[in-house]
């Protein structure tokens, strides 16, 4: 028969001893699960006869459940959780944390144990009479172009807050930046009619040409700081551009101490970086010691711009996704940990 003694760590010897004492095989397979299901979850195998000294040998320690019997040699064909690819590795995502669960949500799936500690957030802008005649006008534009998820929420948000709904952006096409941009859109019955092919500004250009032409006029949605290379080329294909500026990233210290101490006493096998942003302020965060505190931990970036950025600041960029979006740099890092 199976046994399972819960909260017996403490009592493991006596448990031991008195089975045996009582008819139970020395050779009777036992198995101690800590944390089961999480990603610290450990797994000792091993048997009546020997399981204290295994115990202690591994330094165990409680909380753990006791499995006594036969079925312990099933383990190698049941388990699920700790055989999936990321158990046992530790990812720190910076992304901000309004942005973060779903990225977190597929590393977890994946087996990661993920520590939060966002070094960038976002707020809105204040809008001036300029920006709330763009808001009102947005049918004279041919195409607007979003950004990034971000951009969609406060776009929206203002334009509510001027008694305007969707039927607003009906005579133009929609542009999407990244596939996360997208499904941000069709959050609000929007189906964008161009996705570029990546994410880089100049793809974003080839893309926008196939839909407008000279004399046209676009209305880009950005943040506060923002690139310039998609406004400066759209110019010099004589294509209007009005930039509507709707909130800013900012540095997040709400996560710093839990940042260096992850760095500093938890073995950190890999760090996120999905913008510029979140690799500046991270290493604003770490401070002086940055490039030491991050010595040991695989950096991994969304797309070559965060990556130009990372190592222009001096860090080893380890892992690169081809795919600009956080399913891509997911399956990036899988593929760098199962090789």
């Amino acid at each position: 028969d199976t046994l399972c003694f819960v909260m017996g760590v403490g009592n493991l010897p006596v448990i031991a001893e008195k089975l045996m004492a009582h008819g139970r095989a020395a050779s009777t397979p036992v198995a101690l699960v800590r944390w089961g299901t999480k990603p610290v979850q450990e797994v000792l195998v091993s048997t009546l006869e020997h399981v204290v000294e295994d115990v202690a040998k591994a330094k165990l320690k409680a909380p753990a459940i006791i499995v006594v019997g036969d079925v312990v040699n099933l383990r190698e064909k049941l388990q699920w959780f700790d055989n999936k690819p990321l158990f046992g590795k530790t990812v720190v995502v910076t992304r901000a944390r309004s942005q973060a669960s779903a990225f977190r949500e597929k590393l977890a799936a994946q087996g990661a144990n993920v520590v939060e500690a966002a070094a960038i957030k976002t707020s809105p802008l204040e809008l001036f009479d300029e920006d709330k005649r763009i808001i009102n006008n947005t049918k004279q534009y041919q195409c607007i172009v979003f950004t990034s998820g971000e951009g969609v929420r406060y776009f929206f948000d203002a334009l509510y807050k001027e008694g305007k709904d969707t039927r607003a952006l009906g005579n133009s096409k929609v542009a999407a930046i990244g596939c996360a941009t997208a499904r941000e859109l069709q959050k609000y019955g929007i189906v964008p009619d161009i996705i570029p092919v990546d994410y880089k500004a100049e793809s974003v250009v080839d893309a926008l040409k196939q839909h407008v032409k000279a004399g046209d006029t676009v209305l880009l949605i950005q943040p506060k700081k923002a690139r310039e290379v998609i406004p400066r080329e759209l110019r010099h294909l004589d294509i209007d551009v009005d930039i509507l500026r709707l909130y800013e990233t900012q540095q997040d210290t709400s996560q710093q101490e839990a940042l260096v101490d992850a760095l500093q006493h938890g073995h950190v096998d890999y760090i996120t970086f999905t913008s510029s942003s979140t690799v500046t302020n991270t290493l604003e965060l770490l401070g002086e010691d940055a490039l030491s505190l991050l010595e040991h931990t695989k950096i991994a970036c969304i797309g070559p711009i965060t990556a130009a950025t990372a190592m222009s600041a001096g860090l080893k960029v380890d892992i690169i996704s081809p795919v600009y979006t956080t399913e891509g740099l997911v399956d990036t890092i899988v593929k760098d940990c199962v090789n």
